[in-house]
């Protein structure tokens, strides 16, 4: 018994010697595997206690596992000090002045703010400021104000999202215009971008959530010639100074005359082709001067103020101007599509 409690004591006092020459991770490994691992001097220490008498065994038992207790808890000092020196020294390198700056990774534009963006500076540079409305509207910004008939499919729940409250998701952005006639005096010009939905089958050319952005501009003696001088400037500044637009008469309830426009194609340079269908025009959007009763609805006077609004949305753009054949590809955040618009801006 006592030569077994005298092994004992000489392991712990190498036990002692071993850890305290490790000064690393490494080296205090090395030495509780030579220690407690599984042929360790503890272990072999333990394998003997069977040959011991057995009514010495409990004692005996007894004193190794405390000496093993003790080597556990100098190895679980020691890897904590060590833990806490390397941390250290990795703080210090992280706060070496000398050391050359690191570029900071940001994210890229998707293709559909690149587009917003691009439309705001221009209109910006033809004298219009940026408006912002809601997503969520009441019945009379999406609808009532902007002179839409009570029985106009377009206020069927088949095509818009209402809420138990009688609210609703916006159709489109015109509820930014009323919403700021309502606030402000003439003269007014706004674009205003933004988030619409509508209840959509989604497929190549749909979807049931869409940006739009959509113009509004009200002063005394505003001509359909004004209106055709924006949409020219705007789609030459977008799409290249070889694009043409045409107007063709349309109806929309809040705007009297009505026009849809085109612009000429960027694809074949108006020469026909598949993708204009071989007319050699890409239909945008729909125009028109407002129409007087949407005037009298915000408390304008018809009589002393004219304007025009126009509308147009910014996938359809994206997608003639990136030639993208699928809406669907814009919102599957698939990084084999998104990172070819990496150097666009």
């Amino acid at each position: 018994m006592s030569k077994y409690i005298d092994n004992i004591s000489l392991a712990i006092e190498t036990a002692r010697e071993k850890l305290a020459s490790a000064s690393s991770a490494a080296e205090l490994e090395n030495a509780r595997v030579s220690l407690i691992g599984r042929n360790g001097a503890f272990t072999a220490l333990g394998k003997d206690l069977a040959s011991l008498p057995s009514e010495e065994r409990p004692d005996a038992g007894k004193a190794l596992n405390a000496a093993k207790e003790e080597v556990l808890a100098l190895i679980n000092v020691l890897s904590a000090k060590i833990a806490t020196a390397s941390n250290l020294g990795e703080k210090e390198r992280a706060e070496d002045l000398t050391l050359p700056g690191r570029k900071w990774k940001i994210g890229r534009k998707h293709p559909v703010n690149i587009v917003i963006d691009d439309c705001v500076r221009i209109f910006r540079r033809m004298g219009f400021i940026v408006a912002e409305g809601p997503e969520i509207e009441t019945v009379f910004h999406n609808f009532d104000a902007l002179n839409t008939p009570y029985d106009h499919p377009s206020r069927d729940t088949a095509d818009t999202f209402y809420f138990a409250d009688g609210r609703l998701l916006r159709t489109q952005t015109s509820p930014v215009q009323i919403r700021v006639m309502e606030k402000q005096e003439p003269p007014v010009r706004i674009v205003a971008p933004g988030r619409c939905f509508r209840r959509d089958t989604p497929d190549a050319t749909h979807s049931a959530n869409f940006h739009q952005i959509e113009g509004l501009y009200v002063d005394k003696d505003v001509s359909m010639a004004d209106l055709k001088s924006v949409l020219l400037q705007f789609a030459r500044e977008l799409m290249g100074q070889d694009v043409n637009i045409r107007l063709r008469p349309h109806f929309f309830p809040f705007t009297e005359p009505s026009v849809e426009y085109d612009f000429s194609c960027v694809m074949c340079s108006g020469k026909g082709c598949r993708i204009c269908k071989h007319s050699g025009w890409l239909e945008i959007s729909g125009a028109g001067m407002v129409n007087p009763a949407v005037f009298s609805n915000i408390g304008y006077d018809p009589e002393k103020w004219s304007g025009f609004a126009f509308g147009m949305g910014i996938e359809r753009i994206a997608m003639i101007r990136y030639k993208i054949t699928d809406i669907r590809l814009l919102y599957e955040n698939d990084g084999r599509f998104l990172n070819q618009f990496v150097n666009i801006h």
